[in-house]
């Protein structure tokens, strides 16, 4: 076959691809695209910017709220002893020895016939998990695969901002931090089918194994906060940052000294080189 006829025959079948495809996707359905999953909006926190810092009672009913509604599903690999963190929860040392005491726990030895006991938690001891699912092999049989540890759940999600913004992000004390608790606020409210229970906005594919955990009125606040989603997702959310980042406040407290120690050392040497090289004239 002459090379003529060889190029004849390649640009037939190109045209016929290229003619095809719009065919095909026009058998399609209506509808049947997938919609894009946009970037979670950016939300007001306490805690943003060089000087943020948690609000104790946001973190508080943040606490809340998985307590009672996260905690039938995901585990919290943290000690009971955490939340006496003074720049977090700040709960009492009774809260929580009481607050521990209140879930049993399986002791890491066995005892002297050779069992696994339960006894009420201590402060030491870490977040028990879910009643319901000892483990994330009987998590996946109930729901295709184990819910995440809320541990590291603001911490595990990250985007690209685009241009102007990661030139700030280059800036320390500057930098956007606070996407994963974007992320998280954004999952909770982006449930907006409620005929389908398990499509999230925000969720990539749209598809969430998870349906819709929270609704207007299903924790209690004590403090007199509206009792509505916005609130539990945005209390939660700040919660879940803290857990990820519990010694954020004093870390920028140390960036803020050592910046400040940066300037006064390169003034001083500034001045300092004038002087030698002034008299060096």
């Amino acid at each position: 076959m002459s090379r003529l006829k060889v190029s004849i025959l390649f640009a037939l079948a190109l045209a016929g691809l290229i003619c095809a495809a719009p065919a095909r996707a026009a058998d399609q359905p209506a509808g049947a695209e997938e919609e894009p999953t946009p970037q979670p909006p950016r939300q007001s926190w306490s805690f943003a910017g060089a000087f943020g810092t948690f609000d104790r009672a946001q973190v508080q009913r943040g606490f809340q709220v998985y307590k009672e509604v996260c905690s039938g599903c995901h585990r919290l690999s943290i000690p009971f002893r955490s939340l006496e963190d003074p720049t977090g929860p700040d709960f009492s040392e009774g809260q929580v020895k009481a607050l521990a005491a209140s879930y049993q726990v399986t002791d890491d030895e066995p005892n002297a016939k050779g069992e696994f006991v339960k006894r009420p938690g201590r402060p030491s001891d870490i977040f028990p998990p879910p009643d319901a699912y000892p483990n994330d092999a009987a998590a996946a049989a109930t729901f295709g695969k184990a819910p995440p540890d809320m541990w590291v759940l603001a911490k595990a999600r990250k985007y690209e901002r685009g241009f102007p913004w990661f030139i700030f992000d280059a800036i320390p004390g500057f930098q956007f931090q606070e996407m994963g608790a974007d992320y998280i606020y954004a999952i909770i409210t982006g449930y907006m089918k409620p005929d389908d229970p398990q499509w999230n906005l925000y969720y990539p594919g749209h598809r969430i194994a998870m349906p819709a955990p929270l609704s207007d009125g299903a924790v209690a606040y004590k403090d007199g906060t509206p009792p509505t989603v916005q609130n539990y997702a945005k209390d939660v959310a700040a919660f879940l940052f803290w857990v990820s980042d519990p010694t954020m406040v004093e870390r920028k407290k140390v960036g803020l000294r050592v910046m400040i120690f940066l300037l006064a050392l390169s003034t001083a040497l500034y001045f300092t080189k004038k002087r030698i090289w002034a008299s060096a004239h």
